[in-house]
């Protein structure tokens, strides 16, 4: 009968595990949840990528998933520079043009949303160039967008997410 009691009790670990989600979070902590003091070299590094040296209003984000993590990297460049940047991330396909915002941009929010950098959606924006870029996948590195947004006639914003 020994055996009975033993079964009882994984049981109750085996449950109390699934209710409390089995997380090695802190006790309180669901997810996702944004990471602190996350680092733009911190993400590239994730990303399998760097920021480039004529990079400004660099920002950076990690949400912790239940399985995935979200990664956001948004940096401002020259067109030059943000051509040359492109090029270096090797797209598999050409990366596609859109003249105007997605009309299921105001569907729903991203799961991990440019909006926690102070940015707007890439899917929001008219005049975007954008697709997949895995040729840096490796590693935990699943999945890698790219979005470039003109800001101005000399720079633009290059919106980068992955998810590892």
């Amino acid at each position: 009968m020994y055996w009975k009691g033993a079964v009882k009790g994984l049981l109750v670990v085996v449950l109390g595990c699934a209710l409390g989600a089995c997380s090695s979070e802190p006790a309180g902590r669901r997810v996702p949840y944004w990471v602190e003091g996350t680092t733009p070299a911190q993400v590239a590094r994730r990303m399998n990528t760097a920021v480039p040296a004529g990079a400004t209003d660099v920002r950076a984000a990690r949400q912790k998933g239940f399985q995935d993590d979200g990664l956001l990297l948004a940096f401002t460049l020259p067109r030059g520079d943000t051509e040359a940047f492109v090029r270096e991330l090797r797209p598999d396909s050409p990366l596609g043009h859109r003249a105007r915002p997605l009309a299921s941009a105001g569907d729903g929010e991203p799961a991990a949303p440019f909006a926690h950098l102070g940015l707007p959606e890439p899917e929001a924006l008219a005049d975007v160039t954008e697709g997949p870029v895995c040729t840096p996948c490796r590693g935990e590195l699943n999945s890698l967008t790219i979005a470039v947004h003109p800001l101005d006639a000399q720079h633009s914003r290059v919106y980068l997410r992955g998810v590892d």
